[in-house]
């Protein structure tokens, strides 16, 4: 019997996908982003294992308040990491007639075996794909996450390739990647997908910082501060393309090495 690995559920989340949606978070997670408010979910140890039906079963004690567009959505940490069992729980949660979403931000991607094929089942039971492009320029990917971006770019075309539906993601940290230029990068990756459906920005907050004093760990964004309105504004209108073409940024060449490295 295939188990998963727990940290906690949300049973009414509303900005984890479309509608009212059930959220199971996952521990685990190979980043460490310096902004990650979820910091206690990073140890893939649980004392919580559960069972897809077990999940299910408790997820569909809120399905009166779903909706049509309202289901289940996986978060964390980090849910590709579980792959055996998010696939388990997906299939079954198909059989139940329960939409499904992945929020991820594509680190245990690769195209090399068992990864890959799992990858590729696990798509026919997911309906979207929340997406959070942490940094799109390699080396600031790396400092800011500890991990390169090169394989979840590889995801993004990937899933742009099948027309699997995606929202994306941009966590705005002040003095990190709020700046008009790497926006303005993001976007001109944004426009070579076909499959985007929605674009979000995430103003940094500093809600989870309590969580890395309580693991021993000091926050590397002490004193950083929540993004004005103005500045959220900004981003949004870089990134859905909605500024006038005399106001961009002028991007380098090498912006889309990366894409193609």
């Amino acid at each position: 019997m295939i188990t998963g690995a727990i940290h906690s559920t949300e049973s009414f989340g509303a900005v984890d996908g479309p509608g009212i949606r059930f959220v199971i978070f996952f521990k685990g997670c190979r980043m460490r982003c310096r902004y990650c408010h979820n910091a206690d979910t990073w140890d893939p140890h649980s004392d919580d294992m559960r069972t897809a039906g077990e999940l299910l079963d408790q997820a569909e004690k809120y399905r009166s308040y779903w909706g049509k567009d309202g289901g289940i959505t996986v978060s964390g940490g980090e849910p590709l990491l579980q792959i055996d069992f998010l696939l388990d729980l997906f299939i079954k949660a198909k059989a139940r007639g329960i939409s499904t979403v992945i929020d991820t931000a594509g680190q245990p991607f690769t195209k090399e075996e068992p990864f890959f094929s799992k990858f590729r089942e696990l798509m026919k039971y997911t309906d979207l794909l929340l997406l959070d492009i942490k940094h799109i320029d390699p080396e600031q990917h790396l400092r800011l996450t500890g991990q390169p971006n090169g394989n979840i770019i590889e995801m993004f075309r990937y899933l742009s390739d099948t027309e699997k539906p995606v929202w994306i993601r941009q966590v705005l940290v002040p003095g990190i990647t709020d700046d008009d230029g790497y926006l303005q990068r993001t976007r001109d990756f944004i426009t070579t997908l076909g499959n985007v459906r929605k674009i979000e920005v995430l103003p940094y907050h500093a809600l989870g910082s309590y969580k890395w004093k309580e693991l021993g760990i000091p926050y590397p964004l002490e004193g950083v501060k929540t993004p004005d309105a103005e500045r959220v504004k900004n981003a949004e209108r870089i990134l859905r393309g909605e500024i006038p073409d005399a106001e961009k940024a002028v991007c380098p060449d090498v912006c889309l090495s990366y894409a193609t490295a």
